[in-house]
């Protein structure tokens, strides 16, 4: 995040305008940071009580368009309902720049009603509707008696709500001004109205009251599926000039505004579990997605110019124009943003979808008695699934270990006993406390069994700021005994730690080379059981075998790639198309991270999503598509007596399974 200002500036300006600011010289006590029991063995939320809504949070009118986008429109589109949260009231300078006009006079509350009506407009195209289709605008009351605006939209049984919180983007002094709150206990922000908003009265929020905000929204919709900002951007370092044109924060790859508001979020929702466990209640069953945001400036595009289309087509309505009769006076859009702009803009933000924590789906493994098993992250902690019928699943069992990332990497050792890898969050305290990411280890003690507890593994970084760099850990039991551990590091390297045939573990240590790579690791064994690693590079994808760099010519890649047996399958940027070895059309056309297996039966297996979302398998010299049953959130391939299995997490936090 941002440094913020030395408290006594911020203090300073807050007790002397109260405009954007208001001052607290004797903070109410607060709450202790919000925790997560790790401990297994919770309730959790049935699958059979709860309905699937997708619950996003953005710090800005249009982070959601721009960056979470085609994810939050394929939901949607398979009838989820959405309620998307905007915590600051995106007012900005104030002015609405229109191309080739002349400046306007400064007027935040026009220019902040004028962005929330350009997401109406957005919406009600992303439901069906014409852009002008009207909303029901109310007050929402929330803990403490603060207001924020709802405004409500349906058709044809799909129903899209968003929320308005209104904080402020800037104090006076033009600190920003939510990482400020995220940093200092003796600050409040005073609320902007939008110009025509049925809000009458600002309020204010120190951080416990918008972290408590938050919790409150999750409480009352209870979402199965969450998404989220980047809470942890990569380190960036650049020149001065090119980095305040592209609103960076210093020394990192996205918006100040964006970092702060994911770490409200994920605090809001450690908060969320924290509170059912000390009343009782059981873990509330959702998965979360994080979604990189100006990080997407700097890395090769990977949408394919059909979902590139659609996910523009989302910013025109919602950038406007200055000729529309939308009924709005304080304008009909972001005027900045609007027609062919998400597409010519140079920072070409809109061009890619990132996840901060790519996974390839629920975490597979085969129990003693030939059934399948499957590991996911559900409510911020480790769950298991049992399959027990063909295609059945049992409701999760808890197996603690929280708060985590949603991404588990997995191993399977020689004796069938699985180890789960996780990236915690050890520590999110805000208030300038710590802030802390580590690795941890859940052992099974035998095959099918129980586990052991859980058993941190550090950091690669030494420092807590690097260490929240690190990416989605991947790992792989060798021939030989030893299970290797990968993730990315802070410098964009690879980091390993390998644990030996006797259970103990070696020290991290760097893969040679000094090229940035990206997150999303993949990891396989050759017939001879080396163990190879591939990553999307800037200028190429990367390749090590045994830990020592290949120098060898291979392509770029502008997304994730996979790997089988040591042979690289990957996606040119801007390009739908799957390339394998030698640069061979794969024929697994589509969008989105893949999976690949291999076996003496089948051959190379691919598992992917297609442009409409939907699951797509090739095995056999077949395309096997996936047109009925439950949306997928992710999906992981098993490669088994039976043939090829497909597990997916489904919008409502259920595995389902296909066997085309």
């Amino acid at each position: 995040m941002t440094t913020a200002p030395r408290r006594r500036t911020v203090l300073a300006t807050a007790l002397a305008v109260t405009a954007a600011v208001a001052g607290c010289s004797v903070p109410e006590p607060r709450r202790t940071a919000p925790t997560v029991d790790p401990a297994p063995g919770k309730p959790i939320a049935s699958a059979r009580t709860r309905r699937s809504l997708l619950l996003q949070v953005a710090a800005h009118p249009d982070d959601d368009l721009y960056f979470m986008n085609p994810d939050t429109q394929r939901l949607l589109d398979s009838g989820i309902p959405l309620v998307s949260v905007y915590v600051t009231a995106g007012e900005h300078t104030g002015r609405n720049r229109i191309d080739g006009m002349p400046e306007t006079p400064p007027d935040r509350a026009a220019y902040s009603s004028a962005r929330h009506q350009g997401l109406r407009q957005s919406y009600a195209e992303a439901l069906g509707l014409p852009k002008f289709t009207p909303w029901r605008r109310e007050v929402l009351t929330l803990p403490g008696g603060r207001r924020a605006e709802v405004d409500t939209l349906t058709h044809g049984g799909r129903r899209t709500e968003l929320v308005f919180l209104n904080l402020p983007m800037h104090t006076t002094r033009r600190y920003m001004a939510v990482p400020a709150l995220w940093h200092d206990r003796a600050l409040e922000l005073r609320t902007h109205l939008p110009a025509g908003s049925p809000l009458t009265r600002s309020d204010t929020y120190d951080y416990d009251q918008l972290v408590g905000a938050l919790a409150d929204l999750l409480r009352r919709h209870r979402p199965t599926v969450v998404h989220t900002l980047d809470p942890d951007p990569d380190i960036q370092t650049g020149d001065e000039a090119t980095r305040k044109r592209d609103s960076e924060q210093p020394g990192y790859s996205d918006h100040g505004d964006h970092t702060a508001v994911a770490c409200f979020t994920w605090a809001a929702l450690s908060r969320w579990v924290s509170d059912a466990v000390r009343d009782g209640e059981p873990i509330p069953a959702f998965t979360t997605t994080a979604f990189r945001g100006y990080y997407n400036r700097h890395w090769p595009k990977n949408l394919p110019p059909r979902v590139l289309r659609e996910k523009a087509a989302r910013l025109v309505p919602y950038g406007g124009d200055p000729t529309w009769q939308c009924g709005n006076p304080s304008g009909c859009g972001d005027y900045g943003v609007g027609g062919d702009r998400p597409l010519t803009n140079r920072k070409g933000w809109v061009r890619s979808t990132h996840h901060r924590w790519p996974s390839a789906g629920p975490a597979l493994a085969q129990e003693p008695d030939g059934s399948l098993t499957a590991y996911g992250v559900l409510g911020l902690r480790a769950v298991r699934w049992r399959e027990t019928a063909p295609g059945v699943w049992s409701e999760p069992a808890d197996l603690g270990g929280g708060p985590l990332a949603p991404a588990l990497g997995s191993a399977v050792l020689g004796d069938g006993r699985v180890l789960l890898f996780a990236v915690r969050f050890a520590a999110l305290d805000g208030h300038g406390g710590p802030n802390r990411r580590e690795l941890v280890l859940l052992e099974q003690r035998s095959p099918g069994g129980p586990f052991l507890a859980w058993r941190g593994l550090g950091n690669p970084e030494r420092t807590d700021d690097r260490g929240r760099r690190v990416g989605a850990p991947v790992a792989v039991a060798a021939p030989d005994g030893r299970v290797h551990l990968f993730v990315r590091n802070a410098d964009k390297g690879v980091s390993t730690r390998v644990r030996a045939a006797d259970g103990t573990w070696g020290p991290w240590r760097t893969l040679p080379g000094a090229a940035e790579v990206q997150d999303g690791l993949a990891v396989s064994l050759d017939a001879a059981g080396a163990v190879h690693v591939h990553a999307a590079g800037r200028e190429s994808v990367r390749h090590w075998v045994d830990g020592a760099e290949r120098a060898e010519p291979l392509p770029l890649s502008g997304s994730t790639v996979a790997a089988a047996g040591g042979a690289l399958y990957h996606r040119p940027p801007a390009s739908g198309e799957l390339l394998g070895p030698g640069g061979d059309d794969a024929g697994l056309d589509g969008y989105g991270g893949v999976v690949a297996a291999r076996s003496a039966a089948l051959g190379t297996v691919l598992l992917g999503t297609d442009a409409h979302g939907r699951v797509l398998l090739r095995a056999g010299g077949r395309l096997h598509t996936r047109t009925t049953g439950p949306s997928a959130v992710s999906a992981a391939l098993r490669l088994g007596p039976r043939g090829a299995t497909v597990v997916g997490l489904g919008a409502d936090g259920h595995p389902w399974s296909w066997r085309p």
